[in-house]
C-alpha cells in the first residue's frame, strides 16, 4: 500500500479506526449480555481515542503525544491464529464474539505491521509503531479474557 504523503497514512489510520470504533459501537448495542456490551464499549472507546491521537498530529500536541508515548513489547499468545473466521449474528455466546474481536485485531495489527514495514519516513514509522502497540495490547486483552472465560467454562 502506498501513500503520497504523511497526510495520506494518518487519514487511512483515522479512518481505520472510526471504522473499528462503528463495529465495537454496533455490536455493543445488539448485544444482550451486559457484560459483553461493557467490554465492546471499551474497545470502542479505545478505538475512538486512537483516532484522536491520529487526528491531533500536525498540531502542537501531536509530537508531544508521540514523544511522551510508552513504548513497550506486547506479548502474542496467538490464540487468534487458532480461530476461524465468522461473522457476527445477534444473540452469539460471549466467547464467540471474543473470537471475532480477536480475529478484528489480528488483522488490524497485520495490517499496520505492513505499513510499518512499506513506511519510508521516521514519523510514518513510528505512528504505525505506535499503532501495532496499540492492536497489539487490544489483541492480548481479548485473547487473555478469551482464555479466562473458557477456563471457567471448564475448558
Amino acid at each position: 500500500m502506498q501513500f503520497e504523503n504523511l497526510q495520506a497514512v494518518i487519514d487511512f489510520a483515522i479512518a481505520r479506526e472510526k471504522e473499528a470504533h462503528a463495529f465495537y459501537t454496533e455490536l455493543s448495542r445488539e448485544e444482550s449480555m451486559s457484560g459483553a456490551r461493557e467490554m465492546l464499549l471499551e474497545f470502542a472507546k479505545e478505538e475512538e481515542k486512537h483516532a484522536a491521537v491520529l487526528e491531533s498530529i500536525g498540531t502542537e500536541d501531536a509530537g508531544k503525544a508521540l514523544e511522551d508515548y510508552k513504548w513497550k513489547w506486547i506479548t502474542d499468545i496467538k490464540r487468534s491464529d487458532y480461530v476461524v473466521e465468522m461473522e457476527y449474528k445477534k444473540g452469539m455466546a460471549y466467547h464467540e464474539i471474543l473470537m471475532i474481536a480477536m480475529k478484528r485485531e489480528e488483522k488490524a495489527l497485520a495490517l499496520y505491521n505492513e505499513l510499518l514495514r512499506q513506511a519510508e519516513d521516521d514519523s510514518s514509522k513510528k505512528i504505525f509503531k505506535m499503532l501495532c502497540q496499540e492492536e497489539a495490547k487490544h489483541k492480548l486483552a481479548l485473547e487473555t479474557k478469551y482464555d479466562d472465560y473458557m477456563a471457567e467454562m471448564g475448558d
